[in-house]
């Protein structure tokens, strides 16, 4: 890989050779045994393809991902995108194109990716605690980054026995929880606490203070915007404690915080924080992953753009699922179910019917999605109004990217799913 890339084209750009064939479900049977390029050099499109399925819309994808890389650029703060919405290296690639600093990961699995194909700038938001994830960190090049997070005096314990008698130094955040939340420390003294044990640790470097307010909150009310006000302000008063006792061990810290959901209360609480008065230089990170995709659901009502009147991010996913059955009144079995489609934040939303896939539909006023079974979901319609036959095709939004894509090892990418739906790419995930 060229050192100057913060992804290696070569990698990504190998995975047009991969073969297509009965492994991948959004794959139709005609095209079995194909190669990714070939596919799409036969110009397929949405009618080619077969339900249930899911499929991206890539002007709502490159819209998206320029808008909040042009937001966090107007804002003066830095973007690492969490990779675990989509674990995709092409859409990663997208990210990184666009100024990300580098990409977020969840676990030792996921980072595995992300080496694989390259990334030189990665965030753990986890801890490290398995011993074969705290060797393989340490053993990373040079010109490779990985930060992680820690939040106990176990922790610190677990990696200083793991590399005793080492030289290795593993970059490290304070990670700030509070109760009710997930992980971090539990409140500003138990994190000082946990720094200053990084601080004395040979292995160890402490480089910032981490958190997700998200965990605290899952809505935009009052309470909710105050429980990540409160929580984002108790961030800030962590780092002036830190810079006060000089346990910072790096002349550029990095505080980072922020979801899908209340970047912009990250940006408003913490951006005081960047680069004021003497010590070190600080940037100020959000992790945002969901955004690429969006959705037409839990984001489409909580992210900032929404919350402020603003329009919102673009829906970038669909589903599409065709009736199988239709025996009772005002009842339809369709063929896409929880192994198909997200439902943890919002169960699927019709939006629009018609009798062939990729061709003509009509809205589907009123219809419902009550239930959904591992392969099918049940839509209820008012059967007065609307007609609803075997064999018709549902066009579905949907709520949560980050249990839409896990779903699928390939997804069609159309060129605009209101227009021109052809296919214009294949993302490839690694769950």
């Amino acid at each position: 890989m060229n050192t100057s890339e913060a992804i290696s084209a070569t990698a990504v750009a190998g995975l047009a050779d991969r073969r297509l064939d009965w492994r991948h479900k959004a794959v139709p049977a005609t095209a079995n045994g194909t190669t990714h390029a070939g596919f799409l050099a036969a110009k397929h499109t949405l009618a080619d393809l077969q339900t249930p399925l899911l499929t991206l819309d890539a002007s709502a994808l490159a819209g998206n991902a320029d808008r909040l890389a042009k937001w966090c650029a107007d804002h003066g703060v830095l973007l690492a995108p969490h990779g675990k919405t989509t674990m995709s290296p092409q859409l990663w690639t997208e990210q990184l194109n666009r100024g990300a600093w580098g990409i977020t990961l969840a676990n030792f699995a996921q980072l595995r990716v992300a080496r694989e194909f390259g990334v030189r700038n990665l965030q753990l938001a986890n801890s490290l605690t398995d011993p074969h994830a705290i060797q393989w960190v340490a053993a990373q090049p040079a010109d490779t980054t990985i930060l992680s997070w820690i939040d106990s005096l176990g922790t610190v314990d677990v990696i200083n026995r793991t590399l005793a008698g080492s030289d290795a130094v593993l970059d490290v955040l304070v990670e700030l929880g509070a109760h009710g939340g997930r992980t971090g420390a539990r409140g500003v003294d138990a994190a000082l606490e946990v720094a200053r044990a990084i601080s004395a640790s040979h292995n160890l470097r402490l480089v910032g203070v981490s958190g997700y307010e998200g965990s605290l909150a899952h809505t935009a009310d009052d309470a909710g915007l105050a429980a990540v006000r409160g929580y984002l302000a108790t961030m800030r008063l962590l780092h002036e404690q830190l810079l006060a006792e000089g346990l910072y061990g790096t002349d550029s810290v990095i505080l980072t915080a922020g979801g899908s959901a209340y970047f912009d209360d990250v940006v408003t609480v913490l951006s005081p924080c960047i680069n004021s008065g003497t010590g070190p230089r600080v940037d100020l990170m959000i992790r945002s992953g969901a955004y690429i995709v969006h959705d037409d659901g839990f984001y489409r009502g909580i992210s900032p753009f929404s919350r402020e009147g603003d329009q919102p991010f673009t829906a970038g996913m669909y589903g599409w699922a065709r009736v199988v059955s239709q025996t009772e009144p005002g009842l339809a079995i369709l063929d896409a179910g929880k192994r198909d489609l997200p439902f943890d934040e919002g169960l699927p939303e019709p939006q629009l019917i018609g009798p062939t896939l990729g061709g003509p539909m009509e809205p589907l006023l009123g219809a419902e999605i009550t239930s959904v079974n591992d392969q099918h979901s049940f839509m209820t319609f008012d059967a007065s109004t609307i007609s609803v036959n075997p064999g018709d095709v549902v066009r579905l939004g949907l709520s949560h990217p980050c249990t839409a894509f896990d779903k699928w090892t390939v997804i069609p990418v159309l060129a605009d799913t209101n227009g021109d739906q052809t296919v214009v790419d294949l993302i490839h995930t690694f769950f």
